[in-house]
């Protein structure tokens, strides 16, 4: 008796709240498939543009600069580059993907400081990401490779199919590297000491863009037009859905402070802000 009068004391479990997206804006379509946004953590959205192939060496790619409310400032804020991709910041300098390339430049001018080469013209390097003390991770998805540069050195620090066509980087930390991979549609955990591997979610399909929500949950693109929201645990819930509109989620990025997470749509040409609720 007096066990099920505890029981009924105790209120019953609330499931959490289902997160969802509310669209804030959309920029205009002057970009030109957009690939990869981030944020400079100030006023600032930098956008990648690949303006031709994917894989072109045609030196038409371009970087673009947005407000937080989606007006481009700088449609062509430095451009010469091969297909960009990914990108990272420190101390004021932007790092790139340049097809086989690594691009350094500085954000006060726009002007290409360095360039690190991968290995080979078959290189495909694609998103960067940077830990705390500066160091800078570079993944290649074709070539299942994960690049390092570290003292001035780009060298491929991890390499094999385990990692199933590397996409999408997050540092977390100085010891973990989050991997989108896109074989398997997966996001995976790397031990940056040990370099093992920890699948956390599957289920994804053409994994992109990777951005931390707090210290323990993520938000995955799926390029095809999904958005995912990912626990430490690897319970997941889908925020969006626009492939039967043929509208691209590549790499995305989120302004915390304000609770916006943008996507380039890629080939529709533009960005679109979502407010998380």
């Amino acid at each position: 008796m007096g066990s099920a009068v505890l029981l009924a004391l105790v209120p019953p479990a609330v499931a959490p709240k289902p997160t969802k997206l509310v669209k804030v804006w959309e920029t205009d379509t002057t970009l030109r498939i957009p690939e990869s946004v981030l944020y400079d953590g100030k006023n600032t959205l930098y956008v990648s543009n690949i303006d031709g192939k994917p894989d072109g060496l045609d030196g038409s790619g371009f970087i673009s600069k947005v407000s937080l409310d989606g007006k481009i400032e700088n449609l062509r804020w430095t451009s010469g580059l091969n297909a960009p991709k990914g990108m990272g910041i420190y101390k004021k300098r932007l790092y790139v993907t340049d097809m086989y390339r690594l691009v350094c430049i500085n954000t006060e001018n726009g002007q290409a400081e360095k360039t690190w080469d991968g290995v080979g013209k078959e290189a495909f390097l694609n998103d960067v990401t940077i830990t705390s003390d500066g160091t800078v991770y570079v993944s290649d998805n074709r070539n299942d490779k994960i690049y390092r540069l570290k003292d001035d050195k780009l060298e491929v620090w991890m390499e094999g199919e385990q990692l199933n066509k590397p996409n999408g980087l997050l540092a977390v930390g100085k010891n973990k590297l989050m991997i989108g991979s896109t074989k398997i549609g997966a996001l995976q955990m790397v031990d940056v000491e040990t370099k093992t591997i920890t699948k956390v979610a599957d289920g994804m399909a053409a994994t992109d863009g990777i951005v931390a929500e707090g210290k323990s949950a993520f938000f995955v693109s799926d390029w095809n037009g999904q958005l995912f929201h990912v626990n430490a645990d690897g319970t997941k819930e889908q925020l969006l859905d626009t492939r039967s509109n043929k509208i691209n989620s590549a790499d995305i990025d989120y302004v915390s402070k304000k609770k916006l997470l943008i996507v380039p749509t890629f080939y529709k040409n533009s960005l679109v802000a979502y407010r998380v609720e």
